[in-house]
């Protein structure tokens, strides 16, 4: 018999609705405490609450946490898998941490649900009871981190969220699921291709976001840069390019040693140093920006948070993003 321990940190998969109000908010039970009653003679569940926070208020500490107490308490136990039910609005950024950070061979899946435990629909119990069935799968070995949600298994690198409600909002844009779950059969019908990733101890580097528009100038990277970050991600426009105006303060970003790394606002595709104009990708690639292989802004964001603490040359930082 497979032994799974659940962890618990919160989310809407953990929460109920008032009826009276139509307000979502926690409770003092977790509603799916009671779920190993349910798999009792198929697995051996265990339990434990980590957090109980609505994933907006799940910070890169609480990640690290989680992924430091994912291997401590395997390293009491020989658990065949690990559950993490988890907010859907960070739920990308967190399995993506765990996936860059986890030193382990066994399944890790992380699931969530679109809707509160006591709603008509409610997708929680279903998406953990597929996480769990994955969890125990000898195929979901050397995956790295995964996704289980609305009968679909994703990579954490590739998983992102693409609605604000629906139940099928987790997709893996340009890649697709790597697995799908049935009632009864749990079927992986792609190979991963390679896996990266960084024992940290910890993370305290600040990398802040900037997503670029139509007719932007430096005056947000100035005013970034002035911050104090040790880090920005820019989601750029198609390929890799930015307005003209932009350049000067990347410049004055890249003189004072802020390593910059790069992606597109765009959901498929990657960014190249294709455009030879001013602001065009084969200049920024010229003046030092790190290009990401397809990465979204976020999970970019929470790498170069990982990478900058073993270095912050941006000669050892661009090969880490080529993957």
């Amino acid at each position: 018999m497979k032994k799974i321990l659940i962890i618990h940190t919160g989310g809407t998969i953990s929460m109920k609705e008032d009826k009276a109000t139509g307000e979502v908010n926690t409770s003092d039970n977790h509603p799916l405490q009671e779920i190993s009653s349910t798999l009792e003679n198929e697995v051996q569940i265990e339990d434990d609450i980590l957090f109980y926070l609505p994933s907006p208020h799940i910070r890169p500490d609480h990640m690290l946490k989680l992924g430091q107490s994912i291997h401590e308490k395997m390293a009491i136990k020989n658990y065949d898998g690990i559950v993490i039910t988890h907010g859907t609005d960070t739920l990308e950024e967190t399995a993506y941490f765990l996936d860059l950070f986890l030193q382990t061979r066994k399944p890790v899946v992380v699931t969530g649900a679109m809707r509160s435990s006591n709603e008509i629909g409610s997708d929680g119990l279903y998406n953990l009871l597929s996480a769990i069935r994955v969890a125990c799968c000898d195929e979901a070995q050397d995956k790295g981190v995964l996704v289980v949600m609305n009968d679909e298994i994703h990579t954490a690198k590739n998983v992102t969220k693409t609605s604000t409600s629906n139940v099928a909002t987790f997709q893996s844009p340009q890649y697709g699921p790597i697995g799908i779950t049935t009632k009864q059969e749990v079927f992986f019908h792609h190979k991963m291709t390679g896996h990266d990733s960084y024992p940290i101890q910890k993370i305290n580097k600040k990398v802040s976001l900037i997503k670029a528009y139509a007719g932007m100038d430096g005056l947000l990277i100035d005013a970034v840069r002035e911050s104090g970050v040790d880090g920005i991600v820019i989601e750029a426009l198609g390929q890799g390019n930015l307005p003209p105006e932009t350049v000067e303060a990347l410049k004055r970003v890249i003189e004072d040693h802020i390593p910059v790394v790069l992606v597109s606002r765009c959901y498929q595709g990657i960014v190249q140093a294709t455009y030879g104009y001013p602001g065009g990708g084969r200049q920024l690639k010229e003046m030092g920006i790190i290009f990401a292989n397809g990465l979204t802004g976020p999970k970019a964001r929470i790498k170069l948070m990982v990478a900058l603490e073993m270095t912050s040359n941006p000669i050892e930082l661009s090969p880490m993003f080529s993957y």
